[in-house]
């Protein structure tokens, strides 16, 4: 396999699937658990990080009348259903887990660790990091991206429903054409949207390449980490 430890972002409404009478669809979830075991079979250690967009974004609290800060601590609360919503479907397929938060709730998970994190990742198991970084104003694309510096990955997987990063959105303008590598100086000068900014910035500083692929696709996650050419691969000029 080309990577040892990976780093798996997936967003909440990736778990909603396309029926909208399902906050969690079931069907989704099982799909995305025998992804990941499959991938943890081929001796791959496997962290994840999950979304809340499916629940409550805290973004979004402001409209409602909800205090900002307020309303992130409730899309934290967010991810931490999903993360274990995820965690009973991958146990399911019989991969051992740990579920990890960044605030402090012993009843339902483990406190975030770095130490125990990587012990559980070296001893096999799928660890899902859930409740962001625990702070507000800070998003899960950003919890992805600290984490995976914490745990050593070796890059950070983007799993979304479009195949990778586009000149421009691909629905809106035929011409678009999809990159199969680019570079972060390149997604800035193109303003892209990949990640948000800190999120972003902190994989450039620390030289953490991120791919963006089709989570959806059967299979896709498990040839990546083969080292197939899925979605689009950001790295450094140096890498």
């Amino acid at each position: 396999m080309k990577y040892k430890r990976i780093l798996l972002k997936l967003s909440g409404e990736a778990l909603s699937g396309d029926d909208p009478q399902y906050i969690i669809n079931p069907e989704r979830l099982e799909q995305y658990a025998k992804e990941i075991r499959r991938v943890v079979e081929s001796g791959v250690q496997v962290a994840i990080v999950i979304g809340g967009g499916n629940i409550y974004r805290g973004s979004e609290a402001e409209r409602s009348g909800i205090d900002r800060v307020q309303g992130d601590y409730m899309g934290m609360l967010a991810t931490v259903i999903n993360g274990m919503a995820l965690q009973s479907a991958i146990e399911k397929q019989g991969v051992y887990t740990r579920l990890m938060s960044g605030i402090r709730m012993e009843q339902v998970c483990e406190p975030f660790i770095r130490r125990r994190a990587i012990r559980h990742l070296e001893k096999g198991r799928v660890v899902i990091f859930a409740a962001g970084t625990g702070n507000p104003y800070f998003t899960t694309d950003s919890a992805a991206s600290l984490r995976a510096i914490e745990i050593e990955a070796d890059v950070v997987l983007k799993g979304t429903k479009v195949d990778g990063v586009y000149s421009a959105d691909p629905k809106k303008d035929v011409t678009a054409v999809r990159f199969t590598s680019i570079t972060f100086e390149e997604v800035y000068a193109r303003g892209l949207s990949v990640m948000d900014l800190t999120a972003f910035t902190l994989c450039k500083e620390n030289n953490l390449p991120i791919i963006v692929f089709d989570m959806n696709k059967p299979g896709n996650l498990y040839r990546l980490v083969q080292g197939e050419e899925v979605g689009t691969l950001i790295s450094s000029d140096s890498e």
